[in-house]
This record gives C-alpha cells, sequence and structure tokens, in this order.
C-alpha cells in the first residue's frame, strides 16, 4: 500500500522504529539521504531483500528528486 506522509508523521514513524528505504543509485545516496536511511537501490529491490527488512515495523521507501 503506497501512502504519502507529511514531515512531523515522517519524524513520528522514525521515533517509533520505520525502516527508511532510499532506492537511487548508490552514487546518488551517498551524495545526499535522510539520516538513518539504508540503500536499496529500486534496481535491487527484490522479494528477497524486501522480506529481510523489519516485518512489523513500517517501511518508508523513498527517493530524492530535485525535479
Amino acid at each position: 500500500m503506497v501512502t504519502t506522509i507529511e514531515r512531523d508523521d515522517l519524524q513520528r514513524l522514525i521515533e517509533a522504529g520505520a525502516t527508511l528505504v532510499e532506492v537511487l543509485p548508490e552514487k546518488e545516496y551517498s551524495e545526499e539521504h535522510i539520516p538513518g536511511a539504508i540503500n536499496i537501490p529500486l534496481k535491487m529491490l527484490t522479494r528477497e531483500i524486501v522480506s529481510s527488512l523489519v516485518p512489523d515495523h513500517p517501511i518508508i521507501v523513498y527517493c530524492w528528486d530535485y525535479q
């Protein structure tokens, strides 16, 4: 399920143990990302990788786009 959230909601979810996943390629991730986010480039995002994330906590997937 895709849900758009606001910054305050994001902060609350992070404090509650949510996992942040940045899906841009590693180069872009290394240039800038939200502190605490892990990098799983979209092309590498598989069912197996997703199943390795903490299943009982929210998973927030994001992509920083300057456009």
